[in-house]
């Protein structure tokens, strides 16, 4: 902020009244609090150079003598004492005690300091808050149940959004900026995830097609975790985060049974259809044993409680919930596009050996 703290306070007196009104924001509350007594001294400059009087002599006159300073130091048996200048505390605590307080001028004359100054009292924070350099106002506030850190951030840069504040920038700190930072990163981190999955499965199955038909189970799953957050209560918080990439790789190995078994029974010779519907038939058994196996594991983390039980409850839910809806789908869905995708691939090769045998006859 580029205005005082005073200007600050008008900006955040506003903020507070907008966040009064979401009942999803509890007990808000800031540090800015203009309740500390202060006397506030302007000094006449007219009159300081009528005097030929420097602005940093009058200064350093009153820090002096109200806030005392160190000159020297001193020891005596065996003990070091510090030498401070100071007026005495029952001189120093009115603001008529500046009447006693003089100033000498070139001229070696004493000026009374109560005449070169404006005295008017005051109100300033009781501390001087920044951040990043700037002057700043920290608001904070429990969220109802139910109510996310998203949602709560959102709500709090739209109201900002509103105020008439040009020289008012807006910044989040503690759990909320590692809410942002992790939320940042966690498309790239979802994208790297996919990519890494992708390039090893087509290593795998020497293709750029098959690891496609395998991924497709990845969007069901993630879409049975999500509804599954939601119908819980629960938010998409780092926690469910890590959910969401631990459980790319759990349902694409449900996509890596049947294709891989589909595959070595085409190289048998089997017809496309006949070969994917055996796989899914006969690798259906491991499928729901390891969804089997995954969700009962997690269960015991989808129902944990005590301290900290919230991340556990994310990560187990997410877990639960996008294994089991990601697998019903999966044998259905994986089945279809890979015949789809094999049967298209199997009428572009024929036309293509077509055209280059032509020139032969």
């Amino acid at each position: 902020n580029a205005g005082t703290h005073q200007d600050l306070k008008i900006v955040v007196d506003q903020l507070m009244a907008a966040i009064r009104t979401n009942p999803n924001i509890v007990s808000p509350d800031t540090d800015l609090k203009l309740n500390q007594p202060q006397l506030r001294i302007d000094m006449n400059r007219d009159k300081l150079a009528a005097l030929d009087l420097e602005v940093d002599v009058v200064g350093r006159t009153l820090e002096t003598m109200m806030g005392g300073r160190k000159v020297t130091r001193f020891k005596r048996g065996g003990e070091q004492y510090d030498v401070i200048v100071q007026v005495a505390d029952i001189d120093r605590r009115n603001p008529d005690d500046l009447k006693s307080i003089f100033v000498r001028t070139k001229k070696g004359e004493m000026v009374q300091v109560a005449n070169l100054v404006t005295m008017a009292e005051d109100v300033a924070p009781f501390d001087l808050g920044h951040f990043n350099r700037l002057r700043s106002a920290k608001i904070t506030a429990n969220l109802a149940p139910g109510y996310s850190l998203g949602e709560a951030l959102t709500f709090m840069e739209n109201e900002i959004a509103k105020i008439d504040a040009r020289d008012i920038t807006f910044d989040v700190d503690g759990v909320s900026r590692e809410f942002r930072r992790a939320s940042g990163s966690m498309t790239l981190t979802f994208g790297l995830a996919l990519a890494f999955i992708y390039l090893v499965l087509a290593a795998r199955f020497e293709s750029f097609t098959d690891p496609i038909v395998i991924l497709l189970a990845v969007p069901l799953a993630i879409f049975g975790a999500l509804a599954t957050i939601k119908l819980t209560g629960g938010s998409l918080n780092i926690y469910s985060q890590i959910g969401l990439v631990t459980l790319v790789g759990l349902i694409s190995k449900h996509g890596i049974l049947i294709v891989e078994f589909a595959n070595r029974l085409r190289d048998k010779g089997l017809p496309l259809d006949y070969a994917v519907l055996g796989a899914a038939e006969l690798r259906l058994r491991p499928i729901l044993m390891t969804t089997g196996a995954m969700i009962l594991g997690a269960m015991p983390l989808a129902f944990a409680t005590g301290a900290g039980h919230e991340g556990r409850q994310a990560i187990g839910w997410v877990i639960v919930g996008g294994m089991s809806f990601g697998t019903v789908l999966t044998v259905f869905v994986v089945p279809t596009f890979y015949i789809l995708i094999n049967a298209l691939r199997q009428r572009r090769v024929p036309s293509r050996l077509a055209v280059e045998a032509a020139p032969a006859e």
